[in-house]
Order: C-alpha cells, then structure tokens, then sequence
C-alpha cells in the first residue's frame, strides 16, 4: 500500500508551525549564543529578522488556515488563536508596547501559531 501523501494544508501547517518554531528558537536561543559569538549578537539584535519572520509568519499561516477552511469549516477559537498569535507576533517585532517586552510578547505569538497550526494538523487527521 502507498503511503499517503501530504496535502498542500498539511504542508503549508508544517511549515508555519516551523517558523513559529525558529522564531521561539530565535527570541530564546539567540540572546545565548550572542554570549558566546560576536557575530550572532550583531544578527540576533538586528531588527529586520524580526520584520522577516513576520512577513513570512502572516501569509503562510493564512495560506495554511484558508485552505483548511475551504475543506472544513475552521471553529472561531481557531482563527482567534492565530489572530492573537500573529498580532503578538507583529507587536513583539514592532517592540510594542515597550521594548523590554518584545521577547515575552513574541514568544508567546509563536506558540498561539504552533498551538493553532497542531489544532489544524490534528482536526485535518481526525476527519
């Protein structure tokens, strides 16, 4: 018997929950290792990784819900939780509403994104 192959949903879900992945990786690794290497601590302060882990979060966690939503209808809960990830996500990135609150806000972003991003892998294997 061939193995089933994944559905682009299910890829796209991967991918997203991937990146909200690197972006925890990011916001609590990094400030480790900018300890220890120079050269990671000019990367892990510089602002425009966080403006690019947004800008990939926002479409392909959109691409990966929409087109779970047009097989099955998607519970409000679910599109919530990804709203209040992504905007956490956002805030963290813009450093508001305060700097010194950019880690926790993005940190808790990423794990609403992995959290809806499992819901969503979950639901697609139980129907």
């Amino acid at each position: 018997m061939k193995p089933a192959t994944p559905t682009v949903s299910a890829w796209a879900d991967l991918s997203a929950a991937a990146l909200s992945g690197l972006c925890l990786l990011h916001c609590l690794a990094l400030p480790l290792l900018a300890s220890l290497l120079p050269v990671l601590g000019a990367w892990s302060q510089a602002e425009w990784v966080h403006g690019v882990f947004v800008l990939l979060a926002l479409p392909l966690s959109l691409l990966a819900l929409a087109r779970a939503h047009a097989r099955r209808a998607l519970p409000l809960k679910m599109w919530a939780l990804a709203a209040f990830g992504l905007a956490a996500l956002a805030a963290g990135a813009l450093g508001w509403p305060v700097a010194r609150w950019e880690t926790p806000i993005t940190v808790g972003g990423s794990l609403m994104l992995v959290a809806t991003h499992a819901w969503n892998l979950r639901r697609g294997h139980a129907h």
